[in-house]
């Protein structure tokens, strides 16, 4: 089951038990979006309630982020599983992405945020 949220910085997404591939097609739907109405948002991806994922998910993921590497800003990963780390790794290893892994959600959401607030102050000051 998958929670999508807007932000100030971009989408919060939360993910719980297995991570589907109807799940990821919402989550793509919700990333295209977000890129059409913002130059390059930041995503909050919290893992920790996760369970488990499909193949068939793991390789549209890849597909989209292959796809989409420069149209994301920021990202953001809550993870406590060690597995589901090393997954979301290797995956980022395969995509060219670099995201920040987080072991709590409150710390990841602060960092994003300083970063939003960070870019409309520079935005406004040019």
């Amino acid at each position: 089951m998958i929670s999508i949220q807007k932000t100030s910085y971009g989408l919060k997404v939360v993910l719980h038990n297995d991570f589907t591939l109807k799940d990821f097609n919402q989550l793509e739907e919700a990333l295209l979006s977000a890129i059409n109405q913002k130059l390059q948002p930041d995503l909050l991806l919290d893992l920790s309630q996760m369970k488990d994922f499909t193949i068939d998910m793991a390789l549209e993921h890849l597909r989209f982020l292959r796809q989409h590497a420069h149209d994301i800003g920021r990202t953001a990963i809550v993870v406590e599983d060690i597995w589901i780390r090393l997954g979301a790794r290797f995956a980022n290893l395969l995509t060219l992405q670099h995201p920040k892994y987080f072991s709590e959600i409150e710390p990841a959401q602060r960092w994003l945020e300083q970063n939003a607030q960070t870019t409309t102050v520079i935005g406004n000051n040019h």
